[in-house]
C-alpha cells in the first residue's frame, strides 16, 4: 500500500476515534486509511514504533477488528 502524502514518513498511523493503530507497511485495506486521512483524525507517533503507540493507549489493528467510533478529544 502506498502511504498517504501527509504521513509518508511514518509507519504507524493511529485513529483518534477508535484508538487503533495501523501498520502502513502491512495494511492492505486502503479505504480505512483514506477515511482516516480524509476526516483528519490520524495521529503519528514519535518515535515511530508500535511500542510508543501502545504506550499512548492504542491497540494494533487487525482485519475484522471493529470498535466504537468516538469523537476525538484533540
Amino acid at each position: 500500500m502506498e502511504r498517504p502524502t501527509r504521513f509518508e514518513h511514518t509507519r504507524y498511523l493511529g485513529d483518534k476515534r477508535t484508538q487503533l493503530v495501523y501498520d502502513l507497511d502491512t495494511w492492505a485495506d486502503e479505504a480505512v486509511i483514506d477515511e482516516i486521512v480524509e476526516r483528519e483524525v490520524g495521529l503519528c507517533f514519535g518515535p515511530d514504533t508500535l511500542a510508543e503507540a501502545r504506550n499512548r493507549g492504542y491497540t494494533a489493528a487487525t482485519p475484522g477488528l471493529t470498535r466504537r467510533q468516538r469523537k476525538p478529544r484533540a
